[in-house]
């Protein structure tokens, strides 16, 4: 779903980075290259004083859909990396306090950039973008298209600058390998929220998410297609074995693609996205971001 050419990403001029972090405020609007508002909000995190919060990254978190900056799940996410770095968690147009309209993970690879270019605005020279469900496609697609191979503008979509939209290091958590997938009963629902006017209407006033109606014109990037490109850029696939939307062929579909600078854990009993992350996950998750993104 898109709105023009959405599958392709322009080249926008980011503010440049500072050398050393600086006292900003907590929360701001964002403006993404394709001209939406994009709330967001900056928390330094545990590590960020000293000689460890100079090396410790920031964690901007994607979120899933229908979720937001503000919902409390996504709140005990951004919670459990701030233990590692600082973290900046915002919320996809259509959702929350954004403005705009959900494209379902096309045009959101353009929130996520306007997102890490603030984080390294704010002086951090190390960035892991960890995105769910949703937001694990739209990580895969932005550090293809902001870095890596992608940064050439290779294929059927333009790089964007990499620059301050970069990143150093991915994770993605219980995203689909390729599009329009409807092999299961939630993903089927799914498509009748998106695709239907009265499914619609039940997500903007149900979910609180506002979805765009137009269909995706180009289609996207597939995550699968993206994986190749997002190399060098350490990759780390987590997916559970009891997803009830996507099943496990779509994670070793992104590992496989990935190669050696992919990373797949396939967690026992796991259900889908962040309400099925554990403690001791998100744990792990921190401790394998601090150990790549360097």
């Amino acid at each position: 779903m898109s709105s023009g050419r959405s599958g392709h990403v322009a080249r926008s001029a980011f503010r440049p980075y500072a050398e050393t972090p600086r006292r900003e405020p907590a929360r701001t609007f964002l403006r993404t290259a394709d001209g939406v508002r994009i709330d967001a909000a900056y928390a330094p995190g545990a590590a960020a004083h000293g000689t460890a919060g100079a090396r410790a990254p920031v964690f901007v978190v994607a979120h899933g859909f229908t979720g937001d900056a503000d919902r409390p799940h996504v709140r005990r996410i951004a919670s459990a990396l701030a233990r590692h770095g600082a973290v900046v968690t915002f919320s996809f147009r259509g959702h929350g306090a954004s403005g705009g309209r959900s494209t379902v993970g096309d045009r959101e690879v353009y929130d996520l950039a306007a997102a890490v270019a603030w984080a390294r605005d704010l002086g951090h020279a190390r960035v892991v973008t960890v995105g769910f469900s949703m937001g694990g496609s739209v990580v895969l697609r932005h550090a293809a298209l902001y870095g890596g191979d992608g940064g050439s503008g290779a294929g059927d979509e333009d790089g964007g600058d990499a620059g301050p939209a970069r990143t150093d290091a991915v994770v993605a958590v219980s995203a689909p390998a390729r599009w329009y997938y409807r092999g299961t009963a939630p993903m089927r629902r799914l498509h009748w929220l998106v695709t239907r006017p009265a499914g619609r209407v039940v997500g903007r006033y149900g979910f609180r998410t506002r979805i765009h109606h137009r269909d995706w014109d180009p289609v996207p990037l597939s995550p699968v297609e993206a994986v190749p490109r997002i190399a060098p850029v350490p990759l780390l696939v987590v997916h559970g074995d009891r997803d009830p939307y996507f099943p496990v062929d779509h994670p070793r579909m992104l590992a496989e693609a990935a190669g050696d600078h992919g990373e797949l854990w396939l967690e026992p009993g796991m259900g889908h996205a962040e309400h099925a992350c554990g403690e001791d996950l998100l744990r792990r998750i921190g401790d394998w971001a601090v150990a790549r993104a360097g």
